[in-house]
């Protein structure tokens, strides 16, 4: 099972002193970010704050977001990320290609690519079966300004869903941990995250990124199995251990392979194993 990603907080690297705030936000990874939230002149002076941090809080774990591969700063991004343990992923904004993604994971380090032009979704398919990456994240706001789509208008959200399914078919194809759809900018509009979220969630994309620490509950709240649809996961599994059979029925209706496997992602959203979820039915009387 890969790792479960609801929420990626991003974090500006030229506000270090944020960072713990950001950790102790429950966000499931935290992104410290290099590129748009750092203005030109204070590139470099953040990647060593960065450092700096990572050298006084060995026990962090911090995802970062580099500047992509046509700015001068993209090798002095990945050369500060290599051999830091604080440092459990890159984000490669504005991905492209192949040879950007991997010249990244030369670091050794595992590569989130977002998807955010035009020629990284058409390029989806290479980037997505590149060795050494883990995950993709679509970059909705900037695949918008790339297309020239009108915010907030249903032409936009027609085009920005097909972007949206490329994502989550070559996720699936190149059998990758489940995407993070892009993020909601509206932080004041808690009603209005709720419903992109969900709708995510029902997509399939495993979580977000999200740009406040407000969004990180309602983001999660959004990707926690319905307590019907875990209580109706636990049954499942139970029964499967119980009847030890691959093909059997529960509650009037057929259970077999993609069932079970149905069963099992839901309880990997909600933080449960199975066997645990199998105990704690029985104890239930479930």
């Amino acid at each position: 099972m890969h790792p479960v990603v609801r929420s990626a907080l991003f974090v500006p690297a030229s506000r270090a002193e944020r960072i713990p705030k950001a950790l102790a936000a429950g966000a499931d990874a935290v992104i410290v970010d290099l590129e748009d939230a750092v203005e030109h002149l204070a590139k470099a002076s953040a990647r060593e704050a960065l450092c700096d941090f990572l050298g006084m809080h060995p026990q962090a774990r911090l995802w970062v977001r580099i500047n992509d591969a046509s700015t001068s700063w993209h090798d002095d991004d990945l050369k500060a990320c290599r051999g830091k343990l604080g440092v459990t992923g890159i984000l490669l904004p504005k991905a492209e290609s192949l040879g950007q993604v991997r010249h990244a994971a030369q670091t050794g380090l595992p590569v989130i690519p977002i998807l955010e032009t035009a020629q990284g979704i058409l390029s989806a398919a290479e980037i997505a079966a590149t060795p050494g990456v883990a995950r993709l994240a679509f970059g909705s706001l900037d695949y918008g300004l790339d297309l020239g789509l009108t915010p907030d208008t249903p032409g936009a959200e027609t085009v920005l869903d097909h972007a949206r399914v490329q994502v989550l078919l070559h996720t699936r194809a190149a059998g990758l941990a489940p995407a993070l759809d892009g993020v909601f900018p509206g932080v004041q509009d808690q009603a209005g995250l709720a419903a992109a979220a969900g709708r995510a969630q029902q997509m399939g994309f495993g979580g977000m990124l999200c740009i406040h620490p407000t969004q990180v509950p309602v983001i999660h709240a959004a990707f926690v199995p319905a307590r019907q649809e875990l209580e109706w996961a636990r049954r499942v599994i139970a029964a499967h251990r119980d009847t030890a059979a691959g093909t059997f029925m529960l509650e009037g209706k057929m259970v077999d392979a993609p069932v079970i496997a149905r069963a099992r992602l839901v309880l990997a959203q909600a933080g449960e194993s199975a066997g645990a979820s199998a105990g704690a039915s029985r104890a239930s009387g479930a």
